[in-house]
């Protein structure tokens, strides 16, 4: 304990040194913590987005290879606001709302498609679809009624699918900032008739309480896993949307991670609650096999040049370039890994040569000032082991003491020290892919310190005291005491 003892005064009494060498340390060391702990959350990130793609493409490609057979028509953009009621008089609708029956909108004065649907004339539907977020173009159900009468079209399914969300999320993206809405939920409704619930898989399948939707059920919902925990609702209780009360008669797992945010309803209580009574977001067409998709899509598209046809094939084509595309992005995002772990070593080598350097140098000059005391110890029976012992205490308190904290500052600026000493990694990863392509979203992982890499760090910066020590105590101990007592 003398030893101790004394090592803790040598340092105590030189404060204002002790201080700023170890100010100096803990600044060293909490960088040298900071490098591999943004090195990590980077690898993490890439991985877990590397992990969540493969998945998604997966199950996208599952999913499409069971729906060969099928053909999702939707309104093209260009044609926005086609087929609404021409009876009432034109309105300018402020906000992105889309009206309820009777309004449509007319910004401008351009030519419109015709007389057929009453002339109108033009614009863009845009922002909110009946008082939630609506990427998807409108339709009036109405006018595509004729498509079941094409040869190989065994039933249709028209849906409505409508979003809410309450908070703004910045994504980047090719080096610009695009601002856009969280989506909390989204509603989907179908028809719930008898014959399509018979006959095909409409609605999910893995319920994991309650029941599914039966037909011609209204005011009742069924909630995926995600919008149980959103809504904090289970089976039986009652929800609110878009200022209507539902009954939550089962919860389903999503079969893909697309699907998370879907809860299905009545078609006609989607469009009731949406003031859309009539109109619809996409139609999906079951044909009688898949050797008939070709032709169907050819009279669909000739009967309704306005709309964008996308058969299953199509998607998995698209799915197969754009697998290729994120095999590329990944690989490139390795690579930039590759290149940063590279300059974090540089670093972390530097760091560490500065800190053996500190120690080294400080400790070097303490055996000068202090060559008399050493003389003393000696004289008085201190052995050379000892003596060195004294020095490599004492280097080792103060790098301990700055390792620290050093682990303390590395623990709330780890982030901004990363950011700043890391390059960051280029990659096209912030993609996820849907049935209807590319979504755009934010994947970062947050730059924590782990168990594992603070004792890391405190055991090096222990090493490193030791090894900064060792040849001026080596140095001290080989003083001879009547050379000591004469060091002026």
């Amino acid at each position: 304990m003398g030893i101790v003892n004394r090592a803790v005064r040598n340092i105590s009494r030189r404060k204002i040194r002790a201080s700023l060498v170890i100010i100096a340390l803990s600044i060293s060391l909490s960088i040298m913590i900071s490098i591999p702990a943004g090195l990590m959350a980077n690898q993490e990130a890439a991985n877990d987005m590397a992990n969540n793609l493969s998945s998604t493409i997966t199950e996208t490609g599952e999913s499409i290879t069971q729906a060969l057979s099928q053909i999702d028509v939707t309104m093209s953009s260009r044609f926005a606001g086609y087929g609404f009621s021409p009876d009432a008089t034109p309105t300018i609708i402020q906000g992105g709302q889309i009206p309820r029956d009777g309004q449509v909108l007319n910004p401008s004065n351009a030519p419109g498609f015709g007389d057929r649907y009453g002339g109108f004339r033009g614009g863009e539907i845009s922002g909110q679809f009946g008082g939630a977020l609506q990427a998807s173009t409108p339709m009036n159900q109405e006018l595509y009624s004729d498509i079941s009468n094409i040869n190989g079209v065994a039933a249709m399914l028209p849906s409505l699918e409508a979003s809410d969300g309450s908070q703004e999320q910045t994504l980047e993206m090719m080096g610009r900032s695009f601002t856009t809405q969280i989506i909390d939920y989204t509603i989907k409704g179908i028809p719930l008739t008898s014959e399509l619930l018979s006959s095909y898989n409409i609605l999910p399948s893995n319920i994991v309480a309650g029941r599914n939707l039966r037909a011609d059920e209204t005011g009742v919902v069924l909630l995926s896993q995600n919008n149980s925990a959103f809504f904090s609702a289970k089976v039986g209780d009652t929800i609110t949307i878009f200022d209507t009360d539902f009954i939550v008669v089962g919860i389903y797992e999503p079969s893909a991670s697309t699907d998370n945010l879907i809860l299905y309803m009545n078609l006609s209580d989607a469009q009731t609650i949406t003031n859309n009574t009539g109109y619809i977001t996409s139609l999906k067409i079951f044909t009688t096999s898949s050797e008939v998709v070709n032709t169907v899509v050819e009279e669909i598209r000739s009967l309704h040049p306005e709309v964008t046809v996308i058969t299953g094939q199509e998607r998995l084509n698209q799915l197969e370039y754009m697998q290729s595309r994120y095999n590329e992005a990944i690989e490139s995002s390795q690579a930039s890994i590759a290149a940063t772990q590279a300059t974090a070593l540089q670093e972390i080598i530097v760091v560490v040569a500065a800190t053996s350097l500190i120690v080294l140098f400080v400790m070097l000059y303490t055996v000068r000032e202090r060559t008399k005391e050493i003389g003393t110890l000696k004289a008085i029976g201190f052995s050379n082991r000892a003596v060195m012992a004294q020095f490599i205490l004492e280097g080792l308190l103060l790098s301990t003491i700055a390792g620290i904290i050093g682990v303390a500052i590395a623990s709330f600026a780890a982030p901004t020290l990363s950011s700043l000493l890391l390059p960051s990694v280029q990659s096209s990863l912030g993609f996820t892919l849907s049935a209807t392509g590319p979504i755009v979203a934010a994947t970062t992982n947050p730059v924590t310190l782990s168990v594992e890499l603070v004792l890391a760090t405190l055991g090096g910066a222990m090493l490193l005291g030791v090894l900064g020590t060792l040849y001026p105590s080596w140095r001290a101990a080989k003083i001879r005491p009547a050379e000591a007592m004469r060091y002026e």
